[in-house]
């Protein structure tokens, strides 16, 4: 194993973005926009010195215990049943958790739940597995809709699609929808879209400087689209294209102007963005494990998804090997206790 150091990072970010497992959070430019992180390089080599598999950590501090977190997100990035190349990299990440002072690390791979070989290697090698029902309950979603694009052009994929969300698609067109790819300076745009989303949906909205620096560090990887209905901006995405697969990673839609179905246009040029580039897979990212419940208040959007093909990929969720497991008791029930607090003071101010 092997600590890469700064001037290595070309090196690791050629092995990553050429691999089919490749994801955008392993990149060595997602340092740049997970700032408030350290993160450090692990690399396995072959017999003849070539990158055979890698592991981007990032590092976060917990001031108040003096100790720290590792995670790889979507990490590693190798073939995960290579029992030496996995061990070769948590040896690096071993000697990084001494550095570091590190309770635990944590990795969530992009490996099917139904993996039996690799969960087995996991529970050898001392990992704990965790994971929920809904598939939100860690910090990257455990159930993804995914569009399969390999081998097949865009008319081909456009007639695999619902009957209605073809329809939705020119039905938009006809209305005069228009998507445009907008540089940073557009986040005007879409920040009041996506915080009304926020507010509508329910969930915490990221500040305008999350974005910018997304943009700004994943380049041609990243783009900003806005849906413009009548000249007024009406949707707005942050997609990624990286190591073959193009994922829909923010979206947001406004109240108004819903029945011009601008969402389902945007997904559209979306996914001729991912057909253009030579992408083998779109990914719409996370939706609700209990995902043909219309109880659940996901239902609409797995719905909305479902209808663009494809199907969704049951992950196996979260790995964590525990160096201090009293520590990470601990800091566990810490982040618990603060999240409450959070929460009772959202709701208090709701109520005025």
């Amino acid at each position: 194993m092997e600590i890469l150091r700064r001037e290595q990072y070309p090196e690791y970010e050629a092995f990553v973005s050429g691999s089919p497992r490749g994801d955008f959070t392993q990149s060595a430019l997602w340092r740049k926009v997970k700032d408030n992180w350290r993160w450090e390089a692990v690399v396995s080599r072959d017999g003849d010195g070539a990158i055979a598999g890698a592991c981007g950590v990032l590092i976060q501090k917990v001031p108040l215990f003096g100790v720290s977190l590792l995670y790889a997100p979507r990490g590693p990035v190798c073939d995960l049943h290579d029992r030496a190349v996995l061990a070769d990299l948590k040896a690096g990440v071993d000697q990084l958790a001494k550095t570091y002072k590190a309770y635990s690390f944590k990795m969530d791979p992009d490996v099917p739940a139904d993996d039996r070989d690799f969960l087995d290697m996991m529970a050898d090698m001392g990992f704990v597995r965790s994971w929920g029902p809904d598939g939100f309950e860690g910090i990257q979603a455990r159930f993804n809709h995914r569009l399969p694009l390999a081998g097949k052009s865009r008319e081909q994929i456009l007639a695999e699609f619902h009957q209605k969300t073809r329809y939705n698609i020119r039905l938009a067109q006809r209305r005069g929808v228009e998507i445009k790819v907008r540089d940073k300076t557009h986040l005007d745009e879409f920040m009041p879209i996506y915080q009304v989303t926020g507010e509508r949906d329910g969930f915490s909205v990221r500040p305008r400087g999350y974005f910018e620096k997304m943009l700004d560090a994943l380049g041609d990887h990243a783009r900003l689209y806005i849906g413009y209905y009548e000249g007024r901006p009406v949707c707005g995405a942050v997609a990624v294209n990286y190591a073959g697969k193009c994922n829909y990673v923010y979206g947001a839609s406004d109240n108004e102007h819903r029945n011009v179905m601008p969402n389902y246009l945007m997904q559209w040029e979306m996914i001729c963005w991912a057909v253009e580039t030579g992408c083998t897979v779109y990914d719409f990212q996370g939706v609700s494990g209990d995902f043909d419940n219309p109880d659940n208040h996901m239902y609409g959007l797995n719905r909305f998804k479902r209808g663009f093909g494809g199907g969704v990929a049951e992950l196996a969720g979260e790995f964590d090997c525990h160096y201090r497991p009293f520590m990470a008791k601990l800091v566990g029930l810490s982040i618990t206790a603060s999240t409450k607090l959070r929460q009772l003071r959202r709701r208090l101010r709701s109520r005025g």
